[in-house]
């Protein structure tokens, strides 16, 4: 697929099975106050590359000014074979999309996020952004269909969290991991399984959800309420059961977070960070030293699991990427080691494999007995290399349990 010719961009004027396009036009009957919220449509051009991307199936689309198109298929960056379009045409094409209230975002914090409906067809999570020669575009493809834990060649023990009752479960990887997914799948096993009240908290909203067993309320900030501080001041108040807040960006975040788990709540969230350990140490660093203390007490007191994940080319027929991940569970030894500040002892515990726990290194291995990924490919994601290539001669190693002093 990567060395086929590039898509040119004529190719994806016409809808699939030249089905019409939808227009963009009023709803009668809709309040038109709120129909200006929703996920919006812009140009026939900038539609045009997102069918390109499903088409194609690419998982993101980047437009730059002055630069041609490029897709990201299995992983790697693919230039489009189409001219690109003068800066001032761009722009303008892009700006079309923002309403009044996101240009001013755009121009006060240099970015802007936004939920993009392709009439139906698909959906997108778009981030417009400032750089150094004018506006850039970044587009994710957001699957429609819920994936499920098979689909995403998940451990069984991450469905595990799906299950607990209470307390917070992190979800921790770089941009482009599969957080998203992987919250997904964990939100529909309880909306299929469970009679709960689940929450999300989104910025913008990505998947979308129809209540089954479970009642489902979703809440894009910019939309359906002005800042993530007013929807977490009325968390609380709306009797949830289950919580997701997209994505762990600040103290106050962390702190609505922590205490929605400590009164009873079982709440998802996403950090930024490679690892379990990094994952801790990045929240707990978010405050002044003087409130380290009784944050890590509480995150001692509400942590359920922290799930670390990466995704990786895969060389498994059909399946083009396939998630690595790193799985903390909350033990005794490890609310230890957090209320102690050893933060940088959690991957022996983790090699422990205790409760079920695993790590990268071991996960690496399995994906390469399975035939999912190259021997090359795990190597090189592999943190520590050398533990990794012992474990694939079959030489174990052993954890170093901490049992502290």
């Amino acid at each position: 697929m990567i060395n086929s010719p590039p898509p040119r961009f004529h190719e994806w004027m016409m809808p699939a099975n030249n089905a019409a396009v939808p227009s963009g036009g009023e709803v009668a009957g809709v309040d038109q106050t709120f129909e200006q919220t929703r996920p919006r449509r812009g140009s026939e051009e900038i539609d045009a590359f997102l069918r390109g991307v499903i088409k194609t199936g690419a998982s993101d689309l980047h437009l730059k000014a002055g630069q041609s198109p490029r897709l990201r298929i299995g992983g790697r960056l693919r230039k489009v074979d189409q001219e690109a379009a003068p800066s001032e045409e761009f722009e303008a094409r892009v700006l079309s999309l923002l309403s009044d209230e996101e240009r001013q975002t755009l121009l006060r914090e240099g970015s802007v996020d936004m939920a993009y409906d392709l009439g139906g067809e698909a959906r997108f999570r778009v981030n417009v952004y400032q750089q150094e020669t004018g506006l850039s575009l970044a587009a994710r493809l957001v699957p429609r269909e819920i994936p499920s834990f098979d689909q995403l060649n998940l451990p069984p023990i991450i469905a595990r969290t799906a299950d607990m009752t209470r307390g917070l479960v992190l979800v921790a990887g770089t941009t482009g991991s599969g957080k998203s997914s992987t919250i997904a799948a964990l939100l529909e096993r309880i909306n299929r399984t469970r009679h709960d009240h689940i929450v999300t908290i989104e910025d913008p909203i990505e998947f979308l959800y129809e209540c089954k067993d479970s009642l489902v309320d979703q809440r894009e900030v910019g939309i359906n309420v002005p800042s993530f501080d007013l929807a977490l001041r009325a968390l609380l108040r709306e009797d949830p059961d289950v919580v997701l807040i997209g994505e762990m960006r600040d103290a106050e975040t962390f702190r609505a977070a922590l205490q929605a788990a400590d009164t009873g709540h079982l709440v998802f969230t996403t950090v930024h960070a490679s690892n379990a350990a990094q994952s801790i140490s990045r929240l707990i660093n978010m405050f002044p030293l003087d409130e380290q203390p009784m944050i890590r007490q509480s995150l001692v007191l509400s942590l359920k699991a922290v799930i670390s994940q990466m995704l990786l080319p895969s060389c498994a027929e059909g399946i083009e990427r396939v998630p690595a991940v790193e799985i903390l569970i909350s033990t005794p030894i490890v609310r230890k080691l957090i209320s102690e500040g050893e933060e940088d002892e959690l991957g022996d515990v983790i090699r422990s494999g205790e409760e079920g726990m695993l790590g990268y290194a071991e996960c690496l291995v399995d994906l390469c007995n399975k035939g999912m990924i190259d021997r090359e490919v795990a190597l090189h994601a592999a943190p520590n290399k050398e533990m990794f290539q012992r474990l694939l001669m079959g030489i174990k190693t052993s954890g170093v349990h901490y049992f502290g002093g």
